[in-house]
């Protein structure tokens, strides 16, 4: 029995236990990873995975089971379970599965045919802390790490939609340590891709992530004051995340987005538009339909700093009357919810050289930790580490200190240099926001 017809059994199971509707998902996954610390492997490990997840309406009531049992006789037990709890349940009269639409076929590049074996993962591994330990100044390593994954996605609904795909995932990481006792400081760097031959050279990573290390050594706190922060591109996306987050159609049903009576006002600078797109080829984050069997199309959800759309899935669309757009994202045991796909914010025209050239005073974040954003308000407050920036230039490392500021006021004095790369799912270029308050020493 191939994986659609385990689903059409399971649902089938459902309709005869009493359920209205269902649909199912199964997620079928091999793994293998590796770490590596000093020259001796500390971790090998592969997995397979098979989990199945069956979603019951009885009217307007609705409930999940999840098994990882392939075989097909525990199918009717498991929908009686299913119906049984729906019976149970309060009434929800957004839910229910949407009306099935066809699937465009497209070929999104999604799945490596090359699977590397675990000698393959511990030379990658080996390469880039090699290129760690041998940059000047490093003095020990976190260790390196590589993996390989695949997985299998089917869904399959009582309302006639039926589709499944494959997505492979290489990745490598690397951490260094430079500095002696308690002046010691850490820095990593790391990849992902879907194609192997996509995936950044390793020990390029090693010595970016040595050298990141040793560039942090002997921080200062600064003062606390008002200046000018940019963000390097591997923490610019922090800011899409919230600026997502408050563009999700749960948060806007609930009123808990900072950003809920701003459709088609501005509310970024002008020149910046902001895009999700499920259909790029070997994207992090592409698929062919989302988790209710919805086509994705590319959307701009700010265009030129005007808000054009929320992120939906039908549940959220059907409270605010609207149209899903496309972006349940759905897990075994749990109903589908609203989630971008490959999200990026589009580059500006000047380098992150210039944008930074006529900051007298500023601070450069490479790093961040800890958050308090508040969800409807906008406050925002953050730990930060990084650099400061003295006459348009890069200067002294700094660390300890707490970035600050309300995100809506930032998103309209942000300005984006042109060094945009899609390494994360969740892409910025360098990213500069004026106005915002340091609190150091």
């Amino acid at each position: 029995m191939n994986r659609l017809e385990m689903l059409d059994a399971l649902v089938a199971a459902a309709r005869a236990a009493g359920a209205d509707a269902a649909d199912a998902l199964l997620v079928q996954g091999t793994s293998l990873s590796v770490s590596r610390r000093l020259g001796a492997v500390e971790h090998l490990e592969r997995a397979e995975g098979f989990d199945l997840g069956l979603r019951v309406f009885v009217g307007k009531r609705q409930a999940i089971v999840s098994s990882t049992d392939p075989d097909r006789a525990g199918f009717t037990g498991l929908a009686e379970r299913a119906v049984a709890m729906a019976r149970a349940v309060p009434e929800d009269r957004f839910s229910g599965l949407p009306e099935a639409m066809p699937v465009p076929a497209r070929d999104l590049d999604l799945d490596d045919p090359a699977e590397p074996g675990a000698e393959d993962l511990l030379a990658r591994a080996a390469a880039a802390e090699e290129a760690a330990l041998a940059t000047l100044g490093v003095t020990n390593s976190n260790g390196a790490e590589a993996g390989f994954h695949r997985s299998r996605i089917a869904i399959l609904g009582s309302n006639g939609f039926a589709g499944e795909y494959a997505r492979s995932s290489h990745s490598v990481s690397v951490s260094a340590v430079a500095g002696e006792g308690t002046a010691m400081e850490r820095d990593y760097d790391h990849s992902v891709a879907v194609h192997l031959a996509d995936l950044e050279d390793a020990a390029s990573l090693g010595r970016s992530a040595g050298e990141r290390a040793v560039r942090r050594l002997n921080p200062t706190r600064p003062a606390s004051r008002r200046l000018t922060v940019i963000y390097d591109p591997r923490v610019a996306g922090s800011l899409l995340g919230h600026l997502t987050a408050a563009l999700n159609g749960a948060a806007v049903a609930r009123g808990t987005s900072f950003l809920r009576d701003r459709m088609g006002e501005r509310v970024l600078a002008a020149g910046l538009t902001v895009r999700d797109d499920p259909l790029r080829r070997r994207g992090l984050r592409s698929r062919p339909f989302d988790g209710e069997g919805m086509p994705g199309e590319g959307l701009a959800l700010v265009e030129d700093g005007v808000l054009r759309s929320w992120v939906l899935d039908w549940r959220s669309a059907r409270q605010l009357g609207l149209r899903s757009t496309g972006h349940a994202s759905r897990g075994i045991s749990g109903p589908p919810s609203p989630a971008t796909t490959n999200l990026w914010l589009e580059p500006g025209t000047v380098s992150p050289a210039a944008l930074m050239s006529d900051v007298e005073e500023g601070f450069y974040v490479t790093e961040m930790m800890g958050s308090s954003v508040n969800a409807v308000t906008g406050d925002y407050s953050r730990g930060a580490s990084g650099f400061m920036i003295r006459r348009g230039e890069l200067a002294e490392a700094a660390a300890g200190v707490t970035i600050a500021g309300n995100l809506k006021e930032m998103f309209l004095h942000m300005a984006a240099a042109d060094d945009l790369r899609f390494r994360r799912g969740v892409d910025a270029p360098t990213l500069r926001v004026d106005g915002m308050t340091l609190a150091g020493a």
